[in-house]
């Protein structure tokens, strides 16, 4: 096992796995930007290094310092988190060449699954169901590009290959518009994310998003963790996340996990992963693959028991995993709120300091989350500032306890979107379940402020 490990992020996710290293008995080494000097596990740290400014391309995304800090503090493996550098394979590779451990997949994984097409390819070769579409990238005729449509049936939606977070996506309903989406999506494409490279799938009307949590050893053992509903999403942006989906049969559940499992069993997938997919009408569509830990990690450790940053380490470490597909049960039912520093309604981001910060207790009730009295929110990150998680035995129980949870929540100082998250405890359609992606934008669209 691993006596020191350098962790690679900021914010609730830093604190998150130096907590997991805590409870190993691993010295953990933080790094930090100027910004975060004052931020809780930084005060909290056995070791700390600051590796440059603010700005993230000249820290946290910055390879040599981070690199840098693990060389000057005998550190021997390296966490990434999720975000930043987390799914970048040079990043994986150099970590390996430079003599650390990358606690997760393998720099190839990375390639594969970051890709959206050659992802998507694999996943067909393992018999994962996949959304109907292009089999590869879209050729440059653009007769081709029209007959591949046609066959798909519109509306299709034109997707960067290798985007991510919502960005690099253009629905196209008619023929007509089709040339120019598809030649606006490369434009965009090459300049976001340096890989012009576009697809088409069939555009689903109302889908779910589900995904299924995957966790797997250099061993060639590999389970999956159940499943997550993250339907309730504004620009793609997930907001609430919950853990069992309500309303589909275990069945169906346990049929996409195994083939998720047999994916990660001919890629030689190590580590924790997420398989995301649209389910619509009782089918599952295979749409993308995150290697790394979820921000909603939290909800299925709640309902399985599996630590999963733990489980990160140990497998990183070459153990196996401490546990059998057989082993793994479900019960009850978590519930995740996102907290941002942003306004409720207009999303606008809301640094500053808080003047007062008082988190939920009680039975089920997790907080993860870096900030406390007095903490100055930066203007340079992304605006989510902690996590509230409960857990019942029912859904209707985990409901339950996240209004009292939210309703005992006070942060001043800045604006969150907790009133946000009261009303949507309390929505008719939310707590019957089973809402769509397009839930939440419909909602937010009557309600407007």
């Amino acid at each position: 096992m691993f006596k020191k490990i350098l962790i690679a992020n900021r914010g609730e996710i830093a604190l998150r796995i130096q907590r997991a290293c805590r409870e190993m008995g691993i010295k953990a080494v933080m790094v930090y930007s100027e910004a975060d000097r004052d931020a809780k596990y930084i005060k909290l740290a056995e070791e700390a290094v600051c590796i440059g400014p603010a700005p993230s391309a000249l820290s946290y995304l910055s390879m040599p310092a981070i690199i840098s800090a693990a060389e000057v503090t005998d550190a021997e493996a390296i966490h990434p988190g999720y975000g930043f550098l987390s799914e970048n394979a040079d990043f994986a590779e150099r970590v390996e060449k430079s003599g650390f451990t990358f606690i997760g997949p393998t720099a190839e994984s990375i390639r594969i699954m970051g890709d959206k097409v050659s992802a998507k390819q694999a996943m067909i070769k393992a018999g994962v169901p996949c959304v109907p579409g292009s089999e590869g990238e879209l050729p440059e005729d653009p007769i081709e590009v029209k007959r591949i449509a046609k066959m798909v049936g519109y509306p299709v939606i034109i997707k960067a290959a290798g985007g991510g977070g919502g960005r690099g996506m253009r629905v196209v309903h008619t023929e007509a518009a089709l040339i120019n989406a598809v030649q606006m999506t490369k434009a965009e494409a090459g300049a976001a994310f340096g890989n012009p490279a576009v697809y088409m799938e069939k555009f689903l009307q109302n889908p779910r998003h589900i995904e299924i949590q995957i966790i797997a050893d250099q061993h060639k053992n590999a389970v999956y963790l159940g499943e997550r509903d993250c339907s309730m999403q504004r620009r793609h942006q997930k907001v609430i996340e919950e853990a069992p989906a309500p309303g589909i049969l275990r069945k169906l559940i346990d049929k996409v996990g195994d083939r998720c499992v047999a994916a990660c069993k001919k890629i030689g997938y190590r580590g924790a992963g997420t398989f995301e997919f649209l389910y619509e009408n009782g089918e599952f569509y295979f749409i993308e693959m995150n290697t790394r830990v979820q921000v909603e990690h939290p909800v299925t450790e709640f309902i399985t028991g599996v630590d999963i940053v733990k489980t990160q380490i140990l497998v990183a470490a070459g153990e196996k995993l401490p546990f059998t597909q057989r082993q793994i049960s479900i019960k009850g039912h978590a519930i995740e709120c996102r907290i941002n520093a942003e306004d409720a309604y207009k999303f606008t981001p809301s640094p500053g300091r808080i003047t007062m910060w008082h988190p939920p207790g009680g039975p089920g009730v997790r907080v993860d989350s870096h900030a406390y009295t007095n903490y100055f929110v930066p203007p340079n990150y992304d605006s989510m500032i902690g996590k509230i998680i409960v857990y019942g035995d029912t859904r209707e129980q985990a409901l339950a306890r996240m209004r009292t949870a939210l309703g005992e929540t006070v942060i001043e100082g800045i604006n969150t979107n907790i009133p946000l998250h009261r009303e949507l405890m309390v929505d008719a359609k939310f707590m019957a379940g089973g809402t769509n992606i397009h839930y939440l934008e419909e909602w937010l669209a009557q309600h407007k402020r």
